[in-house]
């Protein structure tokens, strides 16, 4: 049985995702806030839930969402026990906080860190 291969982590993609941790906060909540304006002055859940359903290409990408969400949850949790990565928790907060595409891009940024830290020995 062959090891896998050792690829040296690249620091530029550490900044990319930290790049896209940031769009992913700042794009989904500017989009959250025309809802809120739209909707009043308050977040409705129940009609946020709604109109996440409301047509078959709208659940399409909820469902895509959700369970790819779930699926990658799961692996930080594990991947961060796995290379001890500090901070991870900052992940799962940005992702159930803010948005998932801003939780699942620090999470690569934080272990991208991690990775580099551990190549250098």
């Amino acid at each position: 049985m062959t090891s896998p291969v050792a690829i040296k982590p690249s620091p530029w993609l550490a900044w990319l995702y930290l790049a896209l941790a940031v769009a992913g906060a700042i794009l989904p909540w500017l989009a959250n806030l025309e809802f809120i304006r739209e909707s009043g002055s308050s977040f409705d859940l129940g009609r946020f839930i709604a109109l996440a359903n409301a047509n078959p290409a709208a659940q399409s990408l909820s469902r895509d969402l959700l369970i790819g969400a779930t699926a990658f949850t799961i692996w930080m949790v594990v991947e961060a026990r796995r290379l001890q990565i500090k901070h991870f928790w900052l992940a799962l907060l940005a992702s159930f906080g803010l948005a998932f595409a801003c939780g699942a891009p620090l999470f690569l940024f934080l272990r991208e860190r991690r990775l580099q830290e551990l190549s250098k020995g």
